[in-house]
């Protein structure tokens, strides 16, 4: 089985896909990880490397397809795997904007990948995320005629505003289909 979890910053995604993928014995991934990692090659913040007029997307686009063709026993946080990833068990981690900002401005989130900004505090942070989900909402229409918060897309969608990862985790375990 494969698990893609997509969301909203500030939602968990990550810490969230690492929980499930030591529960499953499953590899985990991270394609805004892989995203990071470009971005600082190129001297850039995430959100200078997203503005780009190239799609920066097809960096990750193609070694996700792959993964979902050839490998299995994955849990995935990416934005879009879902897309690129149409057999899997699909994840949307909902959260207040304000939560999600509260959270990474404190450091919740983990480690800072050295791609992101410095933030002077959760209002900056709330602003930067939410100029960041209209860039990556209009760039995935534009490349992908896609929308990936379109909740109907997902197999569960989850609010995690209230809640701690394991209650999220569980309740992404809770929902997952028998495997025969």
């Amino acid at each position: 089985m494969i698990i893609t979890l997509s969301g909203l910053p500030g939602s968990g995604k990550s810490t969230v896909a690492k929980m499930l993928a030591q529960k499953l014995g499953y590899r985990f991934f991270s394609m805004g990880d892989l995203r990071g990692k470009a971005a600082l090659e190129r001297g850039l913040t995430i959100d200078e490397f997203n503005a780009l007029p190239e799609n920066t997307d097809i960096i990750v686009d193609d070694y996700q397809k792959k993964l979902g063709e050839t490998e299995d026993d994955l849990v995935i946080d990416g934005r879009i795997s879902w897309h690129f990833i149409p057999k899997s068990f699909k994840v949307f981690l909902d959260v207040d904007p304000d939560v999600g900002a509260d959270r990474i401005f404190a450091g919740k989130r983990g480690a800072n990948r050295g791609d992101e900004p410095e933030y002077r505090d959760a209002a900056h942070v709330r602003e930067t995320l939410a100029a960041r989900v209209a860039s990556d909402t209009e760039r995935y229409k534009k490349h992908y005629g896609i929308d990936f918060g379109d909740r109907s897309v997902y197999d569960l969608v989850i609010d995690t505003s209230s809640q701690i990862p394991e209650e999220t985790a569980d309740a992404i375990l809770a929902a997952l289909p028998a495997q025969g």
